[in-house]
């Protein structure tokens, strides 16, 4: 396992009833850096995602055993907190989410559950985070506007400023720009690569040309197997294994 490794994942497997979607799955994701997770529709990357910060237990069924351990936590043993858990490890959803709530009210919703800080606290946690994502000049003058009123790419922003409010240090991105238009999606890419100065990003994503834009690392998983990773640059360039090399000849054409 490599020391600089944030997140160390050991012979994690995942079960829906019978059902196995993941298979002895072991993974060092590397701290203060983009990994994407890629493969193709099904094979698993989304239910690995969702084990890092246990959301993929709340599935009716399922089962999850192995290790995930984040930093010195193994985030499955008993009596882990789970909100705790979930707080340190944001996920931003294919489809942006806003709640029914004001611009504001929604990057301050987690730290008021989380009683973090006073008006003037959150004034400026809010302030922080637009400007992180690089909204806060688009919204500053609105901010007691419905967050449904923002176009999709201003949504998806806004729900990972919503995820930075809290003070995460893991970001999960589940194929965060499927849905935007191209200059929303490259917003949301420049944002990533920005992030990982102060966050561990994992990125899953169907978009090689974005992989290779925006990773340092890359996992390829098929059938709930990790089947490679690496580098981002050896894994597109010169991949080990036959199955990781016409998975990314065909999706190239």
């Amino acid at each position: 396992m490599s020391d600089d490794s944030h997140i160390r994942i050991r012979d994690l497997n995942l079960f829906y009833d019978d059902a196995q979607v993941l298979k002895d799955v072991s993974v060092s994701i590397h701290s203060l850096h983009v990994t994407a997770i890629i493969g193709a529709s099904g094979c698993g990357k989304t239910s690995l995602l969702k084990c890092i910060n246990r959301l993929a237990e709340l599935a009716p069924r399922a089962r999850v055993t192995g290790e995930v351990i984040v930093g010195n936590q193994d985030i499955y043993a008993r009596g882990v907190d789970v909100t705790a858990v979930r707080k340190r490890i944001g996920l931003i959803a294919q489809k942006p989410t806003p709640l029914p709530m004001s611009i504001f009210e929604n990057v301050a919703y987690g730290p008021r559950i989380y009683g973090m800080g006073s008006k003037k606290k959150l004034r400026e946690t809010v302030e922080r985070c637009l400007k992180t994502v690089g909204l806060w000049d688009e919204v500053k003058a609105r901010l007691k506007d419905p967050a449904g009123r923002l176009s999709i790419g201003q949504q998806q922003r806004l729900c990972l400023a919503r995820g930075l409010a809290v003070e995460p240090e893991v970001l999960l991105f589940d194929e965060p720009t499927s849905s935007l238009d191209p200059n929303s999606a490259l917003r949301i890419e420049r944002a990533i690569v920005e992030l990982k100065s102060n966050y561990t990003c994992v990125v899953v994503t169907h978009n090689l040309v974005q992989a290779r834009r925006i990773a340092d690392h890359v996992l390829f998983m098929s059938d709930g197997k990790l089947v490679e990773h690496g580098a981002a640059d050896a894994m597109f360039d010169s991949p080990r294994e036959a199955q990781t090399q016409a998975y990314i000849m065909d999706e190239s054409l």
